[in-house]
């Protein structure tokens, strides 16, 4: 019986380790999709942008005008990828190209993730899309000018 249990234990024991490290395997590849997008906007890199999105992407702004009145700004995939071909993220010099990506959560084929650039932050959902990590939605915010005060 204490030779069953030991083969028991150890199966189990074999199991959580391939389960912990499939998860660490996922937060690295979901590590990789959030800096392949900042390093393609970065780098005017239109494919390691593209790579990084679903074809269906929406990335939208909450925009608040002079009178207190709101709109949504969207982009897609396809205008994400033409700006970043474009070429207007190579202007960020090198030494200022902040591309901080923290996961938040990853449940399953799920993952919430902020990534801080230099001028914005972007609340992303990447999910598991037919065996690889993809951005699906973005929420983001321009970061203060120096010289206004945060809310």
């Amino acid at each position: 019986m204490k030779y069953f249990a030991a083969i028991v234990f150890v199966i189990f024991a074999a199991a959580g380790l391939s389960v912990m490290g499939q998860a660490d395997a996922d937060k690295e590849a979901i590590k990789r999709t959030a800096l392949n997008y900042a390093e393609g906007w970065y780098e005017g890199n239109a494919d390691k942008m593209e790579s990084a999105l679903s074809p269906d992407l929406a990335k939208r702004i909450v925009r608040t005008n002079d009178k207190g009145q709101s709109g949504l700004g969207q982009m897609t995939a396809l205008s994400l990828v033409q700006g970043t071909r474009g070429g207007s993220g190579k202007q960020t010099p090198a030494a200022e190209q902040q591309k901080d990506v923290t996961i938040l959560d990853v449940l399953g084929g799920a993952a919430t993730v902020k990534l801080e650039m230099r001028d914005w932050v972007d609340y992303m959902h990447i999910g598991k899309f037919n065996g690889k990590w993809v951005i699906i939605n973005v929420l983001w915010e321009m970061k203060p000018k120096k010289d206004e005060k945060k809310n």
